[in-house]
């Protein structure tokens, strides 16, 4: 697949010429994190940092909540690479720093080696410095220690004189395995589909900035279709993953959903179709993403009312269930609930909600057996939900948090609060 690049320079993005030479200026990188975010993980390069002449951090941990990011660009030790992990980088890039020291002491399945390499040989200090080092041979040295690799074939950066398919093969097998992104000179889609059948992504910045490449057209190379009219199967599901409904997409479609941000998908009758343009059940898209056979999408969302089915229900697919279903009756009740039921009074006192919270917490706490811990396990999470929904918040935001908070590398003690400490 595609891997979008932010290379910022004094905070802003932008794209160089061999290392050296502003070819574009892109401005504000916050944007392009958004948008680039929905097909995956962006690779986000503090170029400042990389030269030892500044620092883009503060701007780049404002990019976080936007893209999954791949962090690059000055990290030399073990301990900014776990401060970046610890902030809640997908990955880490690491360049002069990929050493077996180093690479020892952090999580190897969140760690990208970055080798800079000019016909074949490894090339450091902003590729001005030859190391006599094959690339293959310190692809080969590095794969036990790592979970990708980053190779950027100097001699094409910038260049958009299109791929070596020979060449990326040895790349991939140099790398025995772990996964390899490919960076310099993809010049168009095409080429974006030909290395993803190889099993390398394409990290792609120029052909990108100047139009060469969109990233609707980046995901379609990589897909196939078995269908007479070409389009794709799409799941279209909410921001946790739950189904809603299948569709189907076309070139024309993903480009727009894209570019756009909101749900486009191809009708089989009437074409290009914009979800919810005449109901008002519009989508906000979250993120595209290909299954491993590369012949269906699944396509997260932000649903609006009345949901996605044409029956005015949330789903084409019957009754929501579970926690989701709770979310939305929570939500609902929070807007017209019967006036003196439970739930009126749940949102209007907030008292009351911080008593039953307390109250069910403490049961759940001394709770003895499966059965009774399952019971009170429910009300806690109905109250606690209420609360969520109170402020606005959604499962969704919780899971994120929770997601977020799964990429720490670095262990609280995880001691108990004294009782004053949570009044």
């Amino acid at each position: 697949m595609i891997i979008p690049s932010i290379d910022i320079l004094g905070g802003r993005t932008v794209q160089l010429v061999g290392g050296e030479t502003l070819a574009i200026d892109a401005g504000d990188p916050r944007p392009l994190a958004r948008r680039f975010g929905r097909v995956g993980e962006v690779a986000a390069i503090d170029l400042d940092a990389a030269r030892g002449t500044g620092s883009n951090r503060a701007l780049i941990e404002a990019l976080l909540p936007l893209a999954p990011l791949r962090v690059g660009g000055g990290i030399r030790d073990a301990a900014l690479a776990r401060s970046w992990l610890d902030a809640g980088a997908a990955k880490v890039i690491l360049g002069t720093a990929a050493r077996v020291e180093v690479l020892e002491q952090l999580p190897a399945e969140r760690v990208i080696a970055a080798v800079d390499a000019r016909d074949g040989e490894v090339v450091v200090e902003g590729w001005r410095k030859r190391t006599g080092r094959s690339l293959t041979s310190t692809l080969s040295e590095l794969a036990p220690h790592v979970g990708g690799f980053l190779v950027t074939l100097v001699e094409r950066e910038g260049q958009l004189v299109g791929v070596d398919l020979e060449r990326a093969r040895a790349i991939a097998a140099a790398a025995k395995g772990v996964p390899v992104t490919l960076a310099g000179g993809v010049a168009s889609a095409r080429h974006v589909g030909e290395l993803d059948r190889l099993g390398i992504d394409a990290q792609v910045g120029m052909a990108l900035y100047t139009g060469r490449v969109s990233l609707g057209e980046a995901v379609w190379a990589c897909l196939a279709s078995d269908r007479a009219d070409g389009l794709v199967p799409t799941i279209v599901a909410d921001d946790g993953g739950r189904a809603l409904g299948l569709v189907y997409s076309s070139l024309e479609s993903l480009h727009a959903m894209l570019e756009e941000g909101v749900g486009v998908y191809a009708s089989r009758r009437r074409g290009l179709w914009r979800k919810g343009a005449t109901s008002g059940a519009t989508e906000e898209v979250v993120d595209v993403r290909p299954d491993c056979d590369r012949d269906a999408l699944l396509v997260r969302v932000r649903q609006r009312e009345p949901g996605f089915c044409h029956l005015e229900r949330f789903t084409c697919f019957g009754a929501e269930r579970g926690l989701a279903r709770l979310e939305r009756t929570l939500q609902r009740r929070k807007v017209a609930a019967p006036r003196g039921s439970y739930a009126a009074r749940l949102f209007a006192e907030p008292a009351l909600l911080a008593d039953k919270l307390r109250e069910e917490a403490a049961e759940l706490a001394v709770a003895k057996g499966a059965e009774a811990v399952l019971a009170e396990t429910a009300d806690v999470v109905f109250f606690a939900l209420a609360r969520l929904v109170s402020e606005g918040g959604s499962l969704a935001q919780l899971e994120s948090l929770l997601d977020q908070r799964s990429l720490r590398t670095t262990r609280r003690p995880g001691d108990a609060k004294t009782a004053e400490g949570v009044r």
